[in-house]
């Protein structure tokens, strides 16, 4: 939730220090609730038991529990916890507490469930706090009306207005792309004496940056340095440069990269890798690895993230050798393993069109016991249809074929597997193409042009087609003119065929 964002990310840290800095054996209530991974498990429950083993619960740890489950986004054992703390009785919630149930209620039930809790909240608890929730409720689900009533009505009942609530509401405008409407808002803020604090300048810089209009962001800019209240951030440069690449207006970008580069944090790795992301697009070769080194100094370890975003941006700068070499640190590294990593090298030579050193990676990962995904496979299908290695694509798209079980949301390319099709029936591999039909079939639904393709082999090499045009008819695919005519009907006449006991 906006409201208490500062707040929240300091409770973070503290939340963590609390809970990860024993490393004693204790049972604590932490230790209970946070296995609960699966969202069905009851934290109700867990506290219920607790309770009645005659355990006590301090409210401060109930808080940081619910702080730590909406940090991990288990936000339904976030609301159960906070509901049991109300309904307990043995705390009171202050309007601090209200606004939190109000954020979890608008994320797992959605706002109508916010807007009634609202409602039958008592006026000392309608302030800033619980307004605000509800607003970003409003927000969240993209309901703009909705939203400028709740601030109209937040304005007309006095309630203390920061820049937190215009910014939900910029933020709004960003997320259903009615950016000229942004600028305006960043006025009424100023009218009414609500200061625009970094984010709000942030926004109305970008809105500007999404209608390309240079003119009125670096004006916006200005206003935003010489505020003396204002401390620039390298986010606010970074996106200035990142509108300055859209407009091809490279050597500023590059001055605002520098500019954002003196405001970062050592120790946020986010920073370098927008930096580096951004310079990459500019093919600043030299200027990626320099910052790619810094980051490395200046972080204690560098995570999946930052290699994932570094090879990204090697990858964008057909550096692929650097990035192969960058792969074999990250494998060496204490990092856990995270398939997207090599995935970003893999997809990078067979955008290069290096089929085969793409599969050979996988191959190599394959035998290294990692788990593929069908994708992937898929892609290199593709490109060896387009080199002409037809046996090459076959056994790539029989090995997509097989992980498809595992994944089960994926589908292969309708097209390419017509393609496949079309070339057995211009090879006359009947064996073959008998073979891939039903490996595919029994990932995928099989159609008539598919059985179309096996009944031209079959004929063209003297077998029997009843079986097949059974397995057809098993299928729910009827015969239509063009099978009459590939098994040399008249297409006035009626297809007989026996049925398979």
């Amino acid at each position: 939730m906006q409201v208490n964002r500062g707040i929240f990310q300091v409770l973070t840290r503290i939340t963590y220090r609390f809970y990860h800095s024993d490393k004693g054996k204790k049972v604590s209530l932490y230790s209970k609730i946070s296995p609960l991974g699966n969202p069905t498990c009851s934290v109700t429950n867990e506290l219920d038991e607790w309770v009645c083993k005659g355990n006590k619960i301090r409210f401060a740890e109930l808080q940081r529990i619910i702080l730590d489950l909406r940090k991990r986004k288990r936000f339904t054992q976030a609301l159960e916890a906070s509901e049991w703390l109300k309904s307990s009785g043995i705390f009171t919630f202050s309007s601090t507490e209200h606004a939190v149930q109000l954020d979890l209620l608008g994320k797992v039930h959605g706002f109508l469930a916010a807007e009634s809790y609202f409602d039958n909240l008592s006026e000392e608890y309608k302030n800033d706090k619980t307004y605000g929730a509800l607003l970003h409720c409003y927000v969240r689900q993209c309901q703009t009306d909705k939203a400028l009533t709740h601030l109209r009505r937040m304005e007309k009942q006095g309630v203390s207005l920061s820049s937190v609530a215009f910014n939900d509401i910029v933020s709004l405008y960003t997320k259903t792309g009615e950016y000229e409407k942004i600028p305006e808002i960043l006025r009424h803020m100023k009218e009414i004496g609500v200061r625009p604090d970094n984010l709000s300048y942030r926004i109305c810089i970008n809105s500007y940056g999404a209608r390309s209009d240079i003119e009125g962001m670096e004006r916006v800019l200005n206003e935003m340095e010489n505020q003396s209240y204002i401390v620039m951030d390298w986010n606010t440069y970074a996106a200035v440069a990142n509108i300055y690449v859209k407009a091809g207006l490279n050597d500023k970008a590059n001055i605002f990269l520098k500019k954002a580069e003196e405001k970062i944090d050592n120790k946020e790795g986010i920073g370098y890798n927008y930096l580096v992301s951004v310079h990459s697009r500019l093919g600043n070769k030299d200027e990626v690895i320099r910052l790619w080194f810094l980051e490395k100094s200046a972080l204690k370890r560098c995570i999946n993230r930052d290699y994932i975003n570094m090879l990204e941006a090697l990858v964008r700068l057909d550096a692929l050798e650097e990035a192969e070499q960058l792969l074999k640190e990250w494998e060496t590294s204490d990092n856990c393993y995270d398939i997207r990593v090599p995935y970003i090298v893999i997809i990078g030579y067979i955008d290069k069109k290096l089929y085969e050193m793409a599969e050979t990676m996988l191959e190599d990962l394959s035998t290294k016991g990692k788990t593929l995904t069908p994708n992937i496979w898929g892609r290199l299908v593709a490109g060896y249809l387009d080199k002409g290695k037809f046996e090459r694509a076959v056994n790539c798209m029989k090995v997509a074929l097989s992980l498809k079980k595992d994944n089960k949301g994926w589908k292969p390319d309708p097209k390419a597997i017509m393609r496949i099709f079309s070339l057995f029936g211009e090879n006359g591999s009947v064996n073959d193409a008998e073979s891939f039909f039903n490996s595919l079939r029994r990932v995928v639904p099989v159609n008539r042009e598919m059985y179309h393709v096996l009944l031209k082999l079959y004929i063209a090499d003297g077998k029997e087609v009843e079986r097949l045009l059974n397995s057809m008819r098993a299928d729910n695919i009827d015969e239509n003119e063009e099978t009459k005519v590939i098994l040399g009907l008249q297409p006035n006449e009626v297809l007989t065929v026996k049925c398979s006991v």
